[in-house]
């Protein structure tokens, strides 16, 4: 079996990467990188690296060769259209290269989205359907860090957070929980031809929020909805689906995903004096 993933430098990448090293031997995973030579720690590892470049459609097909299965991550560019563009380079190569077996990393509940990022990863998924490639749409929920742009800092130490208003419920996850979870797929049998929705099994409330923020850092901090209150983030999140929630992410780990307290941990600035051990 030769495993090849995309993007295996990147944030999300990199986790699969290594949670795959501890499921298969590393003479059976390929690193497709962009760049090449900040990959040494992989060959150290007897790991072989590829040059993978979305833009450089010639590189794609020698980086997929011999592939049973191949992780495609998808694009991190900021214009949807180029992505767009670079997806079909990625599915064209992938068929050339008669891989047996692609798995694309999706966007949860994306037809439930109004926006041009859902609209790639369904234009995508449905690129992919039509290149005839057995496949799996593992469709991640939105990353819990976008908390870090809510202004959680200055929150702790006014002891008020203002959000704007809303029946706002996430269903958001960590990088880590969907590495373990992803890898998880890619090694086991019986996933071909399917779609998971990696979610949290419920969602939470900016009010729950809060109430970890207090807990963290020993300060009671109060939650005040202000229509006053302006950030991007806020239209962003009214145009997506993020309250609906699947239990696949946590049945493919096999237990419960980070909790919000240690998920945010990262995103607290340390001035705060956050507490250390307690599993949330």
């Amino acid at each position: 079996m030769s495993i090849v993933i995309t993007g295996a430098n990147g944030k999300l990448g990199s986790l699969i990467m290594k949670e795959l090293l501890q499921k298969v031997a590393s003479d059976q995973v390929i690193a497709c990188v962009r760049r090449p030579e900040e990959a040494h720690e992989y060959l150290e590892q007897g790991i072989e690296v590829r040059h993978c470049d979305y833009d450089q459609s010639e590189t794609l097909e020698q980086a997929f060769a011999g592939a049973s299965k191949l992780l495609f991550i998808s694009s991190s560019n900021n214009d949807d259209t180029t992505r767009l563009r670079q997806h079909a380079h990625v599915i064209e190569a992938a068929k050339k290269s008669q891989v047996e077996h692609i798995l694309y990393t999706s966007f949860a509940y994306p037809e439930d989205g109004n926006i041009s990022l859902t609209h790639l990863h369904l234009a995508t998924e449905h690129a992919i359907l039509t290149s005839g490639i057995p496949h799996t749409f593992l469709r991640n929920a939105l990353y819990t860090d976008f908390v870090g742009v809510l202004g959680l800092d200055a929150a702790i130490a006014a002891g008020e957070w203002r959000t704007y208003p809303g029946d706002w419920k996430f269903n958001t996850v960590t990088r880590h929980d969907l590495a373990v979870g992803i890898a998880a797929v890619i090694t086991e049998p019986g996933h071909t031809n399917k779609t998971y929705e990696l979610t949290a099994p419920r969602p939470w409330t900016f009010q729950e929020l809060a109430t970890a923020l207090s807990d963290l850092t020993d300060k009671p901090i109060s939650l005040r909805q202000d229509p006053q209150v302006h950030n991007w983030m806020y239209g962003f999140l009214g145009k997506i689906n993020t309250s609906s929630t699947s239990p696949d992410l946590e049945r493919l780990i096999g237990g419960p995903v980070t909790s919000l307290k240690d998920s945010i941990r990262p995103f607290i600035s340390f001035k705060f004096g956050i507490k250390q051990g307690d599993g949330g």
